[in-house]
């Protein structure tokens, strides 16, 4: 039996999450938009292209991401941990340009668990941690019916679970209701 997405979707909390593909950012915009709270969103400094908030503003208020520039990947997990171990930010969103071990991949579990707090790293592809509890993969789907609304058409596919079964969807995000709308793919 294939799952349904709100079986898999909102992410678990109190855990600590991957994604990865071309549409992995839009994938944690839509993540925080079913939160409340702020977001805090980590990336090295270094990176020559920035996120900016207000280009997140179809998701969720630009004043919720708190946009934290760290030196290298260590410093990024150190801090992710302790803003997971606190508990004040309902999501915190690191991106990882190298593959995350099994030591720092658990120690991040541990203070998800700690402040109850969610977690989601944007991963390269084929660079996941065996300590994730999901995995997804996502993608924009070329679409030659656009149907309502300008939201790309995505394809997400859960890769890795821990605690369930996986499975593919294609989503569009309604941008007038804020919510995630499933799209059976064409001829069902």
């Amino acid at each position: 039996m294939k799952p349904d997405v709100p079986s898999c979707y909102p992410l678990r909390k109190a855990r600590v999450h991957e994604a990865c593909g071309a549409g992995a950012t839009g994938f944690a915009a839509i993540m925080a938009a079913h939160l409340s709270g702020p977001v805090l969103w980590l990336r090295e400094g270094w990176r020559a292209e920035t996120l900016n908030p207000v280009g997140l503003a179809a998701f969720l208020d630009p004043a919720r991401v708190l946009v934290a520039q760290v030196r290298d990947q260590t410093e990024g997990l150190a801090v992710m941990e302790e803003a997971l171990r606190d508990g004040a930010v309902p999501l915190v969103v690191i991106e990882l340009g190298q593959p995350l071990d099994l030591t720092p991949g658990r120690r991040l579990q541990l203070a998800a668990k700690a402040g109850n707090s969610t977690g989601l790293c944007l991963i390269p592809e084929g660079m996941g941690s065996n300590a994730a509890e999901t995995r997804w993969r996502c993608a924009p789907v070329f679409d030659a019916d656009p149907g309502p609304g300008d939201s790309t058409l995505q394809s997400w596919e859960i890769i890795k679970n821990k605690s369930g079964t996986l499975g593919a969807w294609h989503v569009r995000w309604d941008w007038a209701a804020r919510r995630l709308d499933v799209v059976p793919p064409a001829g069902e």
